[in-house]
């Protein structure tokens, strides 16, 4: 059974970076929202309205300890429950590559949210590079912490490949924020090769765009 709560070495600046997208009592789900500990910092300083969905039993515990309320579900199948923009935000942090269907759920959290935060490792990176070219083997990193037989990630991606996938899906990315050497920029040169994990901002196109 996949898990959608994967270990985040830069949660608390990932967490920062989401909170400051999401404006004060705005409607927010977090998809894979792991113990619920961004959810809080949105309920309790931010007077957000939240919405956990988390997998592991151990995490939705975690949530319940924290007061913060929390369904059960898959993400690949249980998403066209919820009805048509439901919440402002829905956040997915370090989870899209863990699924089975990752343009599936990228359609459905701008299906069911007016905006899509969203957190992904990129396996462009220099070092991710270098291991590929010098070993022959599959890349191990702070943000890509599993060897080939136990990771819980199902897909790799660059920046490249999810701005590629946006477009496909017809989604327009707002902001854009490479994560170097712990601190997430607005703009950097050479980025696909530099950043180690990407924030993203998305909406819908309109007609007129």
């Amino acid at each position: 059974m996949p898990q959608y709560c994967m270990p985040d070495p830069t949660a608390a600046l990932t967490d920062k970076i989401i909170r400051e997208q999401i404006e004060p009592k705005s409607r927010v789900i977090d998809l894979g929202c792991g113990d619920g500990r961004l959810l809080e910092m949105l309920r309790d300083q931010h007077a957000c309205s939240v919405q956990g969905v988390e997998l592991d039993l151990d995490q939705l515990k975690g949530c319940i300890r924290r007061g913060v309320p929390v369904i059960k579900a898959d993400l690949d199948d249980d998403l066209h429950g919820i009805p048509d923009a439901t919440f402002d935000a829905a956040v997915l942090s370090q989870t899209l590559q863990q699924v089975r269907h990752p343009k599936r759920l990228l359609t459905e959290m701008l299906r069911i949210a007016r905006r899509a935060l969203i957190v992904v490792p990129n396996f462009g990176h220099w070092r991710v590079r270098l291991q590929v070219l010098r070993y022959g083997s599959t890349p191990v990193t702070e943000t890509l912490p599993y060897h080939w037989y136990d990771t819980p990630n199902l897909h790799f991606m660059s920046i490249h490949d999810f701005r590629d996938l946006a477009k496909q899906l017809k989604l327009r990315i707002v902001r854009e924020r490479p994560i170097i050497r712990g601190r997430a920029v607005d703009r950097a040169w050479a980025a696909n090769l530099r950043a180690e994990s990407v924030f993203y901002l998305l909406e819908r196109e309109t007609p007129s765009q």
